[in-house]
């Protein structure tokens, strides 16, 4: 699949988009938004007529990016847009001056930190265009609340929209079903508490259970999945959001942290997890060096390919059989700059990726749909990750990734859970660094 080396990168992306707010903190002189500038884009979706010209900036997916545009041109022949890909690495650190110039572009894809952009006025809100369009039928309910936001002033009440999702992910767990009956797992665990069962086993038959690659996100993964299911998703999201109050030194919190770490201490984790990376630790246990893996829908195709039948898809259990389905995950998603003179037509492309043809075209490039109902299940692991992320998005239980809780969340995050994994800390400690993140972020 050519976008499985950029679909790759998807979750590694949503995270270390956090650097994008430290690494450009400050405009350059004059930057600053007009206060004349459009806030939102109006009410009416009627593109105009005539040859328009968009510019779009992105730093994921070329392939399916192409084909998008490609898809809507032939539906839209007069609106032609201009892709204009970034490397990763570039557009994290250059996108916040990017929609604050008079060269920005009309669309850009969203980013962590974007809602401050919106909020320094450089991206518009969207709320008119998803109820003229009908948004709130058409996207799931958790991807659109991934990217809302209050209003300011007279429609505090209100919330803004800042962007549009094309395709979602979501992590979980893998396993080699052929290691599993090794060690006499049968089938995926119903519990956590079953869960730890099958790592124990795993363990006593000479095996590595669990392949993680905290070196980047994998050890934060497995630290979310954990959290996802021990505190409640309403009062996480909270924290999330930075809402008045909120905090993660919960005893929920507590004890999910604590059980990563036990884990370590039991030696589910090969001793080389905090130096591997989430893509090495995949290609290990392709070649049977983990009987688990914590990693998400972006290796699905990888995994299918390299092992067929032998792979198997589960979400994080939680504490009762049948609990609710959490997970975490994000969407590629684009938003529309106050700077552009069409914002109609600019809407009309957000509006074509809801539709079915544009959801086959993210499907086919390794996302997860929108629209569950415009594809096929497929067979195989990525049937069952499908499956599962229907549970997920029919429980509401698509959390955020935690660095979206503040821009310098991501650090303290990925080397908290290394020393966690290390014995250098205590879930304690690593509890309250991130709290320290967020009240410098939020205020106490």
């Amino acid at each position: 699949m050519e976008t499985r080396r950029t679909v790759l990168r998807a979750p590694v992306l949503v995270a270390l988009l956090a650097v994008l707010v430290t690494a450009c903190g400050a405009l350059t002189p004059g930057s600053a938004a007009d206060p004349d500038r459009p806030r939102t884009v109006p009410s009416g979706t009627a593109v105009p007529d005539g040859p328009v010209r968009l510019t779009l900036t992105f730093a994921d997916a070329p392939a399916m990016v192409d084909a998008l545009v490609a898809a809507f041109h032939k539906k839209h022949p007069d609106i032609t847009i201009e892709p204009r890909y970034t490397q990763f690495a570039d557009y994290v650190k250059s996108v916040k001056l990017t929609m604050a110039s008079d060269t920005a572009p009309d669309l850009a894809q969203f980013a962590v930190g974007m809602d401050d952009i919106a909020e320094r006025g450089d991206i518009l809100d969207l709320g008119p265009y998803r109820d003229a369009y009908g948004w709130r039928r058409k996207l799931p309910a958790a991807s659109l609340d991934q990217l809302t936001g209050p209003a300011a002033g007279r429609t505090a009440s209100r919330q803004r929209l800042y962007g549009v999702p094309a395709g979602l992910s979501m992590t979980g767990i893998y396993y080699n079903r052929e290691l599993a009956r090794k060690a006499g797992i049968t089938r995926p665990p119903r519990t956590l508490a079953e869960f730890d069962r099958q790592l124990a086993a795993v363990e006593r038959a000479g095996m590595t259970p669990l392949g993680v690659g905290a070196l980047d996100s994998g050890g934060l993964h497995l630290w979310a999945a954990l959290l996802n299911n021990a505190m409640p998703p309403e009062e996480y999201r909270r924290w999330v959001k930075g809402a008045d109050g909120a905090t993660i030194e919960t005893k929920e919190a507590l004890a999910a942290t604590r059980k990563l770490a036990e884990w370590s201490r039991e030696g589910y984790f090969a001793e080389s997890a905090n130096g591997t990376t989430q893509n090495d630790s995949t290609g290990e246990f392709v070649r049977g060096r983990s009987v688990f893996l914590v990693n998400g829908n972006w290796a699905a195709g990888q995994l299918s390919e390299a092992m067929g039948k032998k792979a198997g898809f589960f979400l994080m259990p939680g504490a009762r059989p049948g609990a609710r389905a959490v997970s975490s995950g994000f969407s590629v998603s684009y938003a529309v700059s106050s700077r552009t003179r069409h914002p109609q037509a600019a809407g009309a492309f957000l509006d074509f990726l809801t539709s079915k043809e544009a959801q086959r075209i993210v499907a086919a490039n390794g996302f997860l749909p929108t629209d569950e109902d415009a594809v096929p299940v497929p067979e195989g692991v990525l049937g069952e990750v499908a499956r599962a992320h229907r549970r997920v998005t029919a429980d509401e239980g698509m959390n955020h990734f935690p660095d979206f809780a503040a821009p310098g969340m991501l650090d303290p995050l990925r080397a908290g859970v290394q020393k966690l994994i290390a014995g250098r800390t205590t879930p304690e400690a690593y509890l309250d660094s991130l709290q320290d993140v967020w009240d410098e972020r939020y205020g106490r």
